[in-house]
């Protein structure tokens, strides 16, 4: 489980990638603090396993699944990336409850200043914007947004002054294709509604039993 908080801009020095998976090498400092093999850091999002340690940086696989859901694929050497290591026990939900488990991709469409924020207006398919809602929680590539509003084919974040300075989100140029992961809670939700959808009686087989039972 991660927050969406940003830890540190991490590097790519390597990349190993077919269809079917592969490795990433990753600059990094800080999110060597504590990390051991087999251990989970959310690259651009994206939780993935430690599998080699260095002093200056680590490697992680990615699995095939992560390669067709997320934006991995197109990094390339002297790529910068978000990494956040997975939460502590005992630590501080400072952004929202994030998994690690993308759902898809986004668009950039638009950054625009709005006071002393950037507003960022992202373009993505239905079936993401179903499972977004305005004034709730979104990760895009793995950083904990607030959703201002939601349209037909896009929503709308701000980026405060402290999220610029401390992610890439602002450097990403217009086009840029970039993860998406939907508020957790709220699948769940969907998908509860769902399955109680399919499995009550459409209201017009209702009415034709409450008439037969009535003599009708």
């Amino acid at each position: 489980m991660f927050t969406g908080i940003i830890e540190e801009l991490g590097t790519i020095r390597g990349v190993s990638l077919t269809k079917d998976g592969g490795e990433l090498q990753i600059a990094a400092t800080t999110v060597l603090g504590g990390t051991k093999l087999g251990d989970s850091i959310a690259v651009n999002g994206t939780c993935l396993t430690v599998t080699k340690l260095e002093k200056d940086g680590f490697t992680a696989f990615v699995m095939a699944e992560s390669l067709r859901r997320t934006n991995l694929g197109s990094l390339k050497r002297g790529s910068v990336v978000h990494l956040e290591r997975a939460m502590a026990a005992d630590g501080r939900f400072g952004g929202h409850m994030v998994t690690g488990h993308i759902d898809g991709q986004g668009t950039f469409l638009s950054l625009k200043p709005e006071g002393q924020a950037v507003v960022l207006t992202i373009g993505a398919d239905p079936e993401i914007l179903s499972g977004i809602v305005e004034k709730g929680s979104i990760a895009i590539d793995g950083t904990s947004l607030t959703v201002m509003d939601v349209g037909k084919d896009s929503f709308r974040v701000g980026i405060i002054p402290h999220t610029g300075g401390h992610t890439a989100l602002l450097d990403r140029p217009k086009g840029y294709a970039c993860n998406l992961e939907t508020d957790v809670i709220g699948k769940y939700i969907q998908k509860f509604l769902a399955k109680n959808t399919e499995s009550t009686p459409k209201k017009s087989t209702l009415t034709m039993d409450f008439l037969r039972e009535n003599g009708f």
